[in-house]
C-alpha cells in the first residue's frame, strides 16, 4: 500500500516535501481509480477521493514546476478487463473535475473567459446546459450508416471494453437511427439501474445467496461488463444519452441541438437538462435538483455543466483528462450511524499494513454499507475507534464510506476491552512490522518471503502500464502462485515449461493455454520505462519511470548508474537526486531496491529473457521533446490557448530563448526574443504559420 497523504497545509510544505507528496498522491489515485473502474469495488469514498484531487491540484498549483504532464494523476478510467475486447476510440472519453460550492463554480467560468480573451460581464458570460450527473457507467455507442455496431465501455479514456452484446439487451437502445445522420457517429451515454430496480435486484441476490451489491452504480457496471449477455438481459438495465463524440459530418453548433437531435434518433436524454446564463441559474439549477434528488427514480451525485457552443468547446480543448469547458457540482456526502463489528488487516505490494473496517449493513439512500478503509492505525487512535463502537458513516458518492467517529455515549465502562490492538507482526508472513519515523504506515519486513508482498508486486509487473500481459490478471496470478508455478516475475516467461499442467487446471484448456502463452511471449520487448516501472519500486510510479528511462535512455546505463549511486557523494548519486520530480526519500528507495541481492539476480536473470528497448526510440505528437518560446502579442489566440495547443502536440513551453530552444512563435511586437532566436538560428513561425501548423494532423517533427 501507499503512504496516506501528510496532514500539513500545502503552503507550509518546502519544494522537496511538495515533490515527494505528489508521488504520494499519484499514486493514491491511481490505485483507488483502478479499484472504481476495474474491480467495480471502490474503496474510498467519493469524497475522499475528490479530496485526494483537490489537494494534488492545490500543491501543483503552488508549484508547477513539479507537475508532470503524464502523471497518473491525470489518468482516466483503469487498466482494462483482459476478458473483453478492446476497441479504440475515435474522440477521446475524457473524465470530469469536481467544484463544491459555489465560489469554486465561479472560478470555473472566470477561468473560461480568462482563456477566451473575453470581458468578464455578464453581456458576454457563455451560455451552459445543465444536467444531472447520473451515477452509471459510461458507454460510447458507434453508429455507420445509421446501424448500432459496436458499444464500448469508457475503459481509459482512449480504449474501451467491447460490450455490443450486452448494450443489445438494453430496451431503450435505438439499434438504428432514422432521418439525417453521419456516416460514422459516437454517441455517448451511461447506463444505470433505478432505486427500484437495484432494491429488487440485491433481494434476489439475498434469496439466491449471492453477493449483494453495494449500491446502482456497481450494480450496473457488474451487469453490463458479463461474459455472458444473458445475464446482461436479465438484469433492468436503463440509459441516457448525454453527449457527441465523433462525428464524420458536421451536424449542429450546440450541445443543446445535438440533445434535441438524439431525440429524433430514439434517444432517451434526461428531461431535467436546460440552458442556463451565468452563476445565479446555475446555483438555482443546483439547488432545484437536490431538491428533487430524493424524489428521482435514478441516483445522482451532482449536476454537470457544459459550455453549449461546440466550437467553443473545441477552442477551449483539454488539459490533461479533463475538459475546461465542463466541470461537476458534487452534492455534499449523506451520513448514517452503524456498529463496527471487526478490523480486517490487508498486505499491500510495498508491505503496508491497512485497517479495513467490517460494518454491520446499512442503507444509505439506496446504497448497501459493509466497509470502509480505516487508513492507518494513527487514524484508529486519533478518532479512537474500538470494535463494537456506533460510528459515524459519511456517505458520498455511493461508493464506500469513511467513519468520520464514534457515537461515545453507546459506549459503556466494559467496552475498553475491546480496544483495537493494531499488529506489530505481518497477519500473512508473520514478519516483523515497522513504523519508520514520521511516517504513517506500518510496513512488513518479510519482503519478497511474504506471499502477500510477493502476489502484489507480480500483479503490478503485468499490470496495464507495466508489461500488460493479457490473460494474467490478479486471479490467475493467484493460481499459479498457490500452484508454485509464478514466485518471481522471471517465473513469467517459462511458464511454457507447465503447459501441460495448466491445461488441466478448472477452466482451462489447450487453446486458453496457447493463448497465454502467446500474450507472454509477446511481452518479450518492453520499452525501458515500462521495464522500471514493472518493478514495483517504492515511490516509482508511471511519471518517475518515464522520468528515469527518458534520462538514462539504455537499462544498461540506468542499472550501472543506479549501483554507482549507492555510493554517498558519487556523482551518479548528485545526478539522480538532481532529477526534476526524484527527491532524496525516492532516489534511496530506487538505490535500495538495486541493492538488494534477490532484486540484483532477478534483474539478471529478467534481462537474459527480455529485450529491453532504449526509451529514445519511443515518442508521440508532432512536437514531441521541443521546446516552443511564444513572444510578442497574438491575435487570433489567448497565450494560454497557444500554450495548451503546443502541450497538446507533445511540446515543452519555455518563457526563455536559449540554444535549448527549438521554436519561436512570433506574435506582433515580438522584441528582443526575436532577435535573440536570430542570433541563435532558431526557427521561427508567425501566428498564421503557427496556426497553419497546428491543423495539420500529419505534419512532419519540427526539426
Amino acid at each position: 500500500m501507499i503512504l496516506s497523504p501528510s496532514k500539513r497545509p500545502p503552503t507550509e510544505l518546502t519544494v522537496a516535501e511538495a515533490r515527494d507528496e505528489l508521488k504520494r498522491l499519484e499514486a493514491l489515485i491511481a490505485q483507488h481509480n483502478f479499484a472504481y473502474y476495474h474491480n467495480n469495488a471502490p474503496e474510498i469514498s467519493d469524497a475522499a477521493f475528490d479530496t485526494l484531487r483537490q489537494r494534488y491540484n492545490i500543491i501543483v498549483s503552488l508549484h508547477p514546476s513539479l507537475e508532470s504532464n503524464d502523471s497518473a494523476a491525470h489518468a482516466i478510467g483503469a487498466p482494462l478487463d483482459n476478458r473483453f475486447r478492446k476497441h479504440q476510440h475515435l474522440a477521446p472519453m475524457l473524465s470530469l473535475d469536481n467544484v463544491f460550492k459555489r465560489s469554486d463554480f465561479e472560478n470555473f467560468i472566470t477561468r473560461i473567459i480568462r482563456f477566451l480573451g473575453l470581458s468578464p460581464d455578464k453581456t458576454t458570460s457563455p451560455i451552459f446546459i445543465a444536467e444531472p450527473k447520473i451515477d452509471g457507467l459510461s458507454v460510447n455507442l458507434t453508429y455507420k450508416n445509421g446501424l448500432f455496431v459496436r458499444g464500448t465501455t469508457r475503459g481509459n479514456g482512449t480504449e474501451g471494453e467491447d460490450v455490443t452484446a450486452n448494450l443489445r439487451t438494453l430496451h431503450n437502445l435505438p439499434t438504428h437511427l432514422t432521418h439525417s445522420y453521419p456516416d460514422l457517429i459516437e454517441i455517448r451515454g451511461e447506463v444505470f439501474l433505478s432505486k427500484a430496480d437495484f432494491l429488487a435486484l440485491n433481494t434476489e441476490q439475498e434469496i439466491s445467496k449471492k453477493r449483494l451489491f453495494a449500491n446502482p452504480r456497481n450494480a450496473a457496471a457488474g451487469s453490463l461488463r458479463q461474459l455472458d449477455p444473458r445475464i446482461t438481459a436479465q438484469r433492468p438495465l436503463s440509459l441516457f444519452a448525454y453527449a457527441l463524440g465523433f462525428s464524420s459530418d458536421f451536424i449542429v453548433h450546440s450541445h443543446w441541438d445535438f440533445l434535441q437531435q438524439l431525440k429524433k434518433w430514439g434517444f432517451p436524454v434526461n428531461p431535467l437538462s436546460q440552458q442556463i446564463t451565468g452563476i445565479e441559474e446555475a446555483e438555482s439549477f443546483f439547488t432545484s435538483v437536490a431538491d428533487q434528488r430524493a424524489a428521482l427514480p435514478y441516483d445522482i451525485d451532482g449536476v454537470v455543466y457544459k459550455i453549449d457552443s461546440l466550437s467553443l468547446q473545441n477552442r477551449l480543448g483539454n488539459i490533461g483528462r479533463v475538459p475546461r469547458w465542463a466541470i461537476a457540482w458534487k452534492f455534499p456526502a449523506e451520513q448514517a450511524i452503524t456498529v463496527l463489528r471487526d478490523i480486517e488487516i490487508q498486505v499491500g505490494r510495498t508491505g503496508a499494513l491497512t485497517p479495513v473496517a467490517h460494518l454491520d449493513p446499512i442503507n444509505i439512500g439506496g446504497v448497501l454499507v459493509t466497509k470502509a478503509t480505516l487508513h492507518n492505525e494513527d487514524e484508529i487512535t486519533r478518532k479512537d475507534i474500538r470494535l463494537g463502537d456506533h460510528v459515524f458513516v459519511q456517505r458520498a458518492g455511493d461508493v464506500i464510506p469513511q467513519i468520520l467517529g464514534v457515537t461515545p455515549t453507546t459506549r459503556n465502562s466494559s467496552h475498553r476491552s475491546d480496544v483495537f490492538i493494531f499488529p506489530h507482526h505481518c497477519p500473512i508472513c508473520g514478519a516483523y512490522a515497522v513504523k519508520p519515523k514520521n511516517e504513517a504506515i506500518r510496513r512488513c519486513t518479510g519482503g519478497l518471503s511474504c506471499p502477500a508482498q510477493s502476489i502484489e508486486r507480480l500483479i503490478h509487473f503485468v499490470s496495464r502500464d507495466a508489461f500488460n500481459i493479457e490473460g494474467l490478471g490478479a486471479q490467475n496470478i493467484r493460481l499459479f502462485y498457490d500452484r508454485h508455478l509464478i514466485r518471481n516475475p522471471v517465473d513469467i516467461f517459462y511458464l511454457h515449461n507447465h503447459a501441460n499442467t495448466i491445461e488441466h487446471y478448472e477452466g482451462w484448456g489447450k487453446l486458453s493455454v496457447h493463448n497465454l502463452l502467446n500474450a507472454i511471449e509477446n511481452r518479450r520487448i518492453i520499452t525501458l520505462s515500462r521495464f522500471i516501472y514493472a518493478l514495483g519500486i517504492r515511490r516509482v510510479g508511471i511519471s518517475n519511470a518515464r522520468l528515469l528511462a527518458r534520462h538514462y535512455i539504455s537499462y544498461n546505463v540506468w542499472l550501472e548508474q543506479m549501483q554507482s549511486a549507492r555510493h554517498i557523494g558519487s556523482d551518479a548519486q548528485l545526478a539522480l537526486n538532481a532529477l526534476p520530480g526524484i527527491g532524496h526519500a525516492i532516489a534511496n528507495d530506487i538505490i535500495a531496491f538495486i541493492a538488494e541481492p534477490n532484486n540484483q539476480k532477478t534483474l539478471a536473470d529478467l534481462q537474459r529473457c527480455l529485450t529491453i528497448l532504449d526509451e529514445s526510440s519511443t515518442s508521440n505528437g508532432p512536437l514531441f521533446g521541443k521546446t516552443v518560446v511564444f513572444t510578442g502579442t497574438l491575435q487570433t489566440l489567448t497565450r494560454q490557448e497557444a500554450k495548451a495547443l503546443a502541450e497538446r502536440m507533445g511540446a515543452k513551453v519555455s518563457d526563455t530563448v536559449s540554444q535549448k530552444t527549438d521554436l519561436v512563435i512570433l506574435g506582433e511586437k515580438a522584441g528582443s526574443k526575436a532577435r535573440k532566436a536570430e542570433q541563435l538560428h532558431i526557427q521561427t513561425l508567425n501566428e498564421a504559420q503557427w496556426r497553419s501548423f497546428c491543423i495539420q494532423e500529419d505534419t512532419t517533427i519540427i526539426s
